[in-house]
Formats: structure tokens, C-alpha cells, sequence
């Protein structure tokens, strides 16, 4: 049953935001256009922005099911671009009305554990340090992430096919190589 009451202002918050702009929209808004109580509302968030976040992780964890592996991680990719495209209006309404900082942290949640899973994976039969692991997911995280919000800030103008497919042309072998990299160095 909460999932359907978080769900239900979900939708409302899209809908509205096609309407005006997220700093605009009250809870009183989205309560009545969804017809939950104010006390239903918090009873899930704590304020719109933590709608916000939870609705852009719940879109981007069904993107990603099942495609964190080195076999995938391009489809996973591509399919986050995708989500955020089909969500263009409230993308880019959150962008300008969140904080660079509270973007980069969604997204950063979001890549990281898209190629975390790849790292593991392609890492797995190596001695490679839980530390040195995470270097490099988090440095792939970075281009990723860069790469996505200037993507965004310039109005998703860009065919993001386009990027994906740049973005796997250099990534090809990468991961393994710095894995290979720092295995060969003793890190």
C-alpha cells in the first residue's frame, strides 16, 4: 500500500511540474492532485525535495536491474540517459531548482553503483584491494557524471545515443586495463 501512495505522488509531482516550476509546487498541490492526506505525504517524505530524490532513484534503479556487468554496464548506461530523457521536464526543473551538489549526488549514487558492479566483476579473479577497486569506480563515476550534466545544463539538446556510444568507444577495456594496472603496480 506505499508504494502506490509514493507512486501516486510521484505522478503527481511530474504532472505538475509540466505546469510550474518545482520551487512553485506545494505539498497542499500535490496532495490534492493525488488525493492523499498532507499527513500521508510525510508520513513517506520528509519534504518535496526527498520526493524528488526517491522518485530519480526509483526510476533509475528500474533502469538498471540487471545491467551492471561488464556485458551490460553500456546498456545500463544508455538506459539512465534514457530516463532522464523521458523525464525531461522534471529533470531539468529539479536541475535548476536543486543545488548542483544534491544532482551530482543522485547521479553519483546512480553511476557508481552501475560500475561498481563492473569493476567487481572484471576484478574478480584478481588481487586487486577493496580500496583500489573503489579508486576506479569512482573515477570512471566522475566522467560519467560530468559527462551527464552537461548534457543536462545545455537543455539535452545532444543525442544521447551519441554520447553512450562515445562513451563506450573510449571506456573499451579500460576497466580491466586499470585493474590490470594496479595489480601490476603492487598498488
Amino acid at each position: 500500500m506505499s508504494n502506490i501512495t509514493k507512486y501516486a505522488l510521484e505522478a503527481s509531482l511530474k504532472k505538475l511540474l509540466l505546469k510550474k516550476p518545482l520551487d512553485k509546487i506545494t505539498i497542499n498541490d500535490l496532495t490534492s492532485d493525488c488525493g492523499i492526506s498532507r499527513m500521508a505525504f510525510y508520513y513517506h517524505f520528509k519534504d518535496i525535495y526527498d520526493l524528488v530524490e526517491w522518485s530519480c532513484l526509483e526510476d533509475a534503479t528500474k533502469a538498471l536491474q540487471g545491467k551492471k556487468t561488464y556485458d551490460t554496464w553500456q546498456e545500463g548506461l544508455l538506459q539512465i540517459f534514457e530516463v532522464v530523457f523521458e523525464n525531461k521536464p522534471f529533470i531539468l526543473n529539479a536541475y535548476r531548482c536543486l543545488s548542483r551538489e544534491q544532482i551530482e549526488n543522485y547521479l553519483f549514487h546512480l553511476t557508481y553503483e552501475l560500475i561498481a558492479g563492473v569493476v567487481e566483476e572484471q576484478a574478480a579473479q584478481t588481487p586487486i584491494s577493496e580500496h583500489a577497486k573503489k579508486f576506479i569506480a569512482e573515477f570512471y563515476k566522475y566522467s560519467f557524471v560530468g559527462l551527464m550534466l552537461d548534457w543536462i545544463k545545455q537543455g539535452m539538446k545532444e543525442n544521447y545515443e551519441e554520447i553512450v556510444h562515445n562513451i563506450c568507444v573510449t571506456m573499451h577495456g579500460t576497466i580491466a586495463n586499470s585493474i590490470h594496472n594496479f595489480t601490476k603496480q603492487g598498488e
